[in-house]
């Protein structure tokens, strides 16, 4: 059986390319790393891949605010490219900078399969600072996200300035009406963050921290699920294995790779 093959996207301050590939790797699919020139200049190599990964770092150094320039350079080259990407039932994934790329983008929340009018936005943390911790995360189970599939409440690391989740009311009801909600900042019982921090480490609206389109198959989130790849990347890891027998931790799957085994999953058995 051929693997899933996923192009995970590098160059100009992305800096999760390396560890991104690799849980990739650890889910079973065939990672690349191909830098956004190489992608721009050769059109036709993304028709080879069924993932698309925007991840995480500073691409452009955040200099107009996260995501933007890179949004702008990729809708202006291959725009197009993209959209027929989706169209053709391929999933697309981005992950903290990668998130904020896909909502400049248009790309999410996509209602009415539009992927190019932006109507949400990630913004500074109310807290005012870059905010590099782990988190709890609350899943719908309601939501179509094919990444979030068996989950229900788990632990993922954040590293990001630019996290709050913003838009106006209205776009924030049809995101919960279309259970376009597929996580949720959580407090440390699975509960509801409420605002409340550091449980939602930035202030997003309504302790959203990843949405993705109708389908299921567009995903964005701040977390970062390539970062959990092994339960030693854990900071209470040691704990755990004092609490429980090291041979048992170590044959877990974390939650960080089961988002990306979901994924390739999806694919081959569709």
């Amino acid at each position: 059986m051929s693997k899933i093959s996923a192009l995970v996207l590098t160059g100009y301050g992305l800096n999760c390319d390396h560890e991104t590939a690799y849980a990739l790797e650890l889910a079973g699919a065939s990672a690349i790393r191909v830098h956004i020139n190489d992608l721009i200049d050769r059109k036709a190599l993304l028709a080879d891949f069924r993932i698309l990964v925007f991840g995480g770092g500073f691409s452009w150094g955040d200099d107009h605010g996260a995501g933007v320039i890179q949004a702008v350079r990729l809708k202006t080259n291959i725009g197009g490219d993209i959209l027929e990407f989706i169209e053709k039932g391929n999933l697309v994934l981005g992950i903290c900078n990668g998130f904020q790329t896909l909502v400049n983008l248009g790309l999410l929340p996509g209602f009415d399969h539009d992927y190019q009018t932006r109507s949400v936005a990630l913004v500074n943390n109310d807290c005012g600072n870059f905010r590099n911790d782990w988190v709890r995360l609350k899943v719908n189970a309601g939501s179509p996200c094919i990444f979030t599939r068996g989950l229900d409440s788990f632990e993922l690391p954040i590293r990001h300035g630019e996290g709050k989740f913003y838009a106006e009311h209205l776009v924030l009801d049809r995101l919960e009406q279309n259970n376009q909600v597929a996580l949720r900042y959580a407090s440390k019982d699975g509960s509801p963050a409420q605002g409340e921090f550091p449980f939602n480490p930035n202030g997003s609206i309504r302790d959203i921290a990843g949405i993705c389109d109708s389908t299921g198959r567009v995903f964005g989130l701040m977390p970062h699920p390539e970062a959990y790849n092994h339960w030693t990347n854990h900071p209470d890891w040691t704990l755990q294995k004092r609490r429980q027998h090291p041979g048992d931790l170590a044959s877990e799957t974390t939650a960080g790779i089961r988002i990306f085994q979901n994924a390739v999953k999806y694919l081959r058995n569709g």
